[in-house]
């Protein structure tokens, strides 16, 4: 165990003794995401740096405290990426953050979440002991994937130490594409795109524009875009569209009125609440901004055969997650309990309950 990792441990052993909270945090940029922060900060960032990154084997191993724009400086050196587009939202991103957040970005719905690229972690649990699951290549994932239960749990199973991703090259080719179009023709238009096989890495639909992104081989992407018979956007401009959208700058975003995150079936038709709303992953994922209450809002995801999370804002007193199931809440907590005993790790982040 590193001196960092040691004194990691030493605080959480004494923390579980007093019955003390620590918040574990890295850049701070994800505070808002989830339950309300509780505990004497544990800052992670003094953990940091690469282990080990071999571009021939597309896996990248490190530290919690890595900065994310570090650690994707390192692969695009070799033309490669984290293929889930993760959102950094703010500049003090780390590892360690992507990872316990679970959010994924606009290339998601074609490349996998967070959890997908996770081929192991090294963490300390609630005892401050020194755990490893997983490893660097996906054979070594046998039984239950305790590695990606990790991912979008926002620390409260385990301080995240070190962790293995597969990463992906970067495509040849790029091109966006922008369709003017109602909402109901474009969610019916992504579903049919869906079953077809284009090479889509990202779409967006918002105020009567749709932008689709291709991503590939170059000749892919140009009989694509040839094919779809959109508008060519600019690269720059084409570049700028979709990291704004990923790490909400975009002018959607701006505002007071609550950020709600609908999950739902991606043809599932408009989410009937007052709002501006913007559709992300083929029609799976609606941003939805409204003043309605949670009741409601959670009602109509629902519908749409989904569920709501609370994103930004708003009263959180109805809590941020979806409520669970009796049966799912029961495994909840005794997960918690198995990695947590004491109850010190991020309390409430994800339920007030634990």
């Amino acid at each position: 165990m590193d001196a960092a990792a040691r004194d990691f441990a030493e605080r959480v052993r004494d923390a579980a003794g007093r019955k003390h909270a620590l918040r574990l945090r890295g850049g701070g940029t994800k505070d808002f995401y989830g339950g309300p922060l509780a505990g004497e900060a544990l800052d992670v960032r003094v953990c940091a740096g690469i282990v080990d990154y071999e571009p021939t084997e597309l896996v990248i191993t490190a530290r919690c405290g890595t900065p994310l724009a570090e650690l994707e400086a390192a692969l695009a050196q070799h033309q490669q990426m984290l293929a889930f587009e993760p959102p950094h939202f703010g500049a003090g991103a780390t590892l360690g953050g992507c990872i316990a957040a679970g959010l994924s970005g606009p290339r998601r719905a074609s490349a996998g979440a967070v959890r997908d690229f996770v081929l192991g972690v090294r963490i300390l649990d609630g005892r401050g002991r020194d755990l490893a699951f997983g490893g660097q290549v996906m054979k070594n994932v046998a039984g239950y994937d305790l590695s990606r239960l990790i991912a979008g749990s926002l620390g409260t199973l385990g301080l995240i130490l070190e962790a293995s991703l597969k990463v992906l090259p970067r495509p040849a080719a790029e091109l966006t594409l922008k369709l003017e179009m109602p909402e109901e023709r474009a969610i019916e238009t992504l579903n049919r795109w869906a079953g077809q096989p284009l090479p889509i890495s990202a779409s967006a639909w918002h105020d009567g524009d749709l932008a689709v992104r291709l991503s590939g081989a170059a000749s892919a992407v140009h009989a694509a875009a040839e094919n779809l018979d959109g508008e060519r956007v600019d690269e720059a401009q084409a570049a700028r569209f979709w990291s704004a959208l990923r790490e909400q700058t975009d002018s959607f975003f701006d505002g007071d009125a609550p950020l709600w995150r609908l999950s739902v079936r991606s043809h599932a038709p408009r989410i009937e609440l007052p709002g501006a709303q913007l559709i992300e992953w083929g029609g799976a994922l609606r941003w939805l901004r409204t003043r309605a209450d949670a009741a409601t809002v959670r009602a109509a995801a629902s519908r749409a055969g989904g569920h709501a999370t609370l994103f930004r804002g708003g009263d959180r007193s109805a809590g941020v997650f979806a409520p669970l199931p009796p049966e799912s809440a029961r495994l909840h907590r005794e997960l918690k309990a198995a990695f947590d005993p004491a109850g010190i790790l991020n309390p409430a982040r994800l339920y007030p309950d634990f």
